[in-house]
This record gives C-alpha cells, structure tokens and sequence, in this order.
C-alpha cells in the first residue's frame, strides 16, 4: 500500500488465491495487476482494486467493483531456438531426442564450438507441452519471486534455466534469512542447464544430488523449514579439458593427463552416477556445415516425443509418475523386463563397466524410453544396447 492509497502489485499472488480458495473463501480482493493471475485459481470472484477510496467506495456500496474476468489462456506461441537450424551433430540430437522422451539427465563432453550450448537451447521446443496442473505449479514459484508477467500470468512453456557458474549453493538450492526458491526450483518442470559444469563450485554441483533423486529440495533455518518442489530435466555441458582441446583433430591441446583427471575431477562420482546419458560432442565436420539439406525441424521430432510421452502418461496412469525416468524400483521390474538375451546384455555390461546399482537402473530407464520412441512393447536386445552405449564415462577421460 503506497502513501498515495494506491495498491501496489504483490509477489506470490497465485499461491495466496489456491490459499484463499482452499480455506473456503469465496471473494478474493487483489491489486489490479494481480487480477489476472488470482483467477487463475478458479472458483473465486476476484475484485481489482486500484486504490484504497475504490475499495471503500465498493463496500458503502457507491460503485461496485465488477469482478475481474477468468483469464482466457490466450497464449501466442513465442518463436524459439528451433533444431532445423543446427547442421550436422545427428548422435547428439538422437540422444537429446531420448533425454526429452523419457525426462531423463544428460551431459554433453566437446571441444569449444562443437555445438554443447546451441543445441541445449533447443531442448525446450522438443519438450511435451505442459499440463495445466505443471503451469500452475511452475507459475506459482516464479510468482513467489515476482516473475510472472501481468498480461501472462499463466508460464505455459517449460523452463529452461540456465545460471552462471559463480552461483553459490544458496542461490542454486534457495534459502537465504527469508527463505526463497533457488534455481532448481526456478526450473521445476523444465530444464537446468549447467554450462561449463566443472567451474561451478564443489558445494554448488553436490546440492543438486538430493532434488536429482526427491524432485524437491527442503531449507532448513532456525524459524522453521520449507520444501520447495524441484523436478527437472539436468542437462550439462563441459569440455573435455581445461584448454578444451583434448581429442581434437586438430591436435592442439597442451595438457596432460593428471591435468585432465584433475579438470574432471571436480565432478564427484555420485553426481555423475545421477545423469542418464553421457554423450561425446565432436567438432562439427566442414561437410556437414555447408550442406544445403535443412535439418529435421524440431516440430517433427517433438511429434516422436510426444507420441512417447503419451505411451508413458498411460503406463503411469494414476501413479504420480509423469515419465520414464521417473520410475521407482518396483516399476522397474515390472515394466523394465529383459528377454535372456538382453539379460546377457546387461550382466555383460554390469560386470565390464563396473556399473552400480543407480546406473543398472538408469540404463534401464533409458532403455525403456528406447523401445518407447520405438513403439515396441518390450524392450529388444537393440534397445539395450544403445542405452549402454550412452552411458560411457570414458568420455571424461579424453
């Protein structure tokens, strides 16, 4: 409330009104900008209020106030970084194609200008549209922080969250004397890209390790704790060294072995062992940069996506996972089955990586998705086998 009596615009305003409505409230009176997003509560009347003499000049009854309208979800699809515009780097696309059916965590290992960052930001426009109970979700912890726009107030795409790598661990988990959301919040129900993951901060990368698992990050203060939901897709992307170079055609990289062990070194065992695919970026060929063919465009590989979200939304149905990797250990074993030759596969695999039981079970996610996008009821021996392949930490060794 200014000094004026005007009513200023406040944060959190969706949260207040699903409060209001579920404590039984029928009439909810808001500041003007605030309307629209209060309605989006449903089952309220919400009063816009300019001022402190419109209000009162409402309840003596002088000029009502008419109630604000349901806001109409228009929602004019914003033009975005589109797929058709990256040439070349097709087994990088493929497994971007499989992170985003499945919902699954994937790092991205090249040399600068291969195309880690570019093709990140292209994830979201292959992601299934969100349902209106996730852009609720989504749009009231960004209302929380005063994020959300007044003409939109309802976030209908994904987010795609992208912090720098000097982010401290509160400003990546949330908390602070007054606790709010962090960035893996921010990206709940979309994605968190961490680029040049190995500079980040020890303690910034080990904070992700629980909501990786969870879905949801708890702060713990002195007044009390609060839990924060924190679903999202982890992409990641880093070089192979610290010049960058390492397995580069062109042969330019001055460091050494124990230099590169101690570049990746910062990326604990653990938090690897959390991310799905691990996917090798080359530099980009000369012939596929002047190629002339126009890349699959991101609308057609969204089709594949969604047709795989879909087989999973039913699979689900009712159980409160939303997609593959997502899956907890009894689903696993129901509906990740192996015929003897994909059991072979696996013990093969298991026993030549040293894989651990986190990764048994990411792999079969990741298969799963596979035979998804494939339309296959089971999961092959084919299926398996590329699964396997993503999960190739040798990689991180140049």
């Amino acid at each position: 409330l200014s000094l004026s009596g005007r009513l200023r615009p406040c944060a959190g305003m969706l949260s207040m009104a699903l409060a209001a409505k579920a404590a039984g409230l029928h009439k909810l009176f808001v500041p003007e900008q605030n309307a629209a997003e209060a309605t989006l509560a449903g089952g309220l009347e919400v009063y816009p209020v300019n001022n402190v003499q419109q209000l009162v000049r409402h309840l003596t009854g002088e000029a009502p106030i008419s109630p604000a309208p349901a806001w109409d979800g228009t929602v004019v699809p914003l033009p975005g970084p589109d797929f058709s515009q990256v040439k070349g780097q097709e087994p990088v696309k493929r497994s971007l194609e499989i992170a985003a059916a499945g919902g699954h965590n994937i790092l991205m290992v090249g040399p600068p200008g291969s195309g880690k960052s570019m093709l990140a930001k292209r994830l979201p426009s292959i992601l299934p549209d969100m349902t209106r109970e996730e852009a609720l979700e989504v749009t009231q912890i960004h209302s929380v922080l005063g994020l959300t726009d007044p003409e939109r107030p309802l976030i209908t795409r994904r987010p795609f969250r992208s912090p720098h790598h000097s982010i401290s661990a509160v400003g990546m988990s949330g908390g602070g004397a007054s606790p709010r959301p962090g960035e893996i919040s921010l990206a709940h129900n979309g994605v968190l890209f961490l680029d040049e993951l190995p500079e980040f901060q020890k303690d910034v990368l080990e904070v992700l390790r629980q909501p990786l698992e969870d879905g949801q990050v708890q702060i713990s203060r002195a007044a009390g704790s609060v839990t924060y939901p924190s679903r999202f897709m982890l992409v990641c992307a880093m070089n192979p060294c610290r010049c960058g170079w390492r397995g580069h055609p062109s042969g330019r990289c001055t460091c050494s072995d124990r230099e590169v062990a101690k570049y990746v070194e910062k990326i604990s065992g653990p938090l690897l062992d959390r991310i799905d695919l691990h996917v090798s970026v080359p530099a980009v060929e000369y012939a596929s940069m002047r190629r002339k063919e126009t890349p699959e465009s991101s609308a057609d590989v969204k089709c594949r996506v969604d047709a795989a979200r879909a087989v999973q939304t039913a699979r689900f149905a009712g159980t409160g996972v939303t997609c593959n990797a997502h899956m907890t250990a009894p689903m696993i074993g129901q509906f990740c089955c192996l015929d003897h030759a994909g059991d072979a596969l696996m013990k093969s695999a298991f026993e030549r990586m040293g894989l651990t039981a986190r990764s048994h079970d990411r792999i079969l996610r990741v298969a799963r998705t596979i035979a998804d996008l494939d339309g296959a009821a089971d999961i092959r021996p084919e299926h398996l086998a590329e699964a396997i392949q993503f999960r190739n930490t040798d990689i991180l060794k140049g």
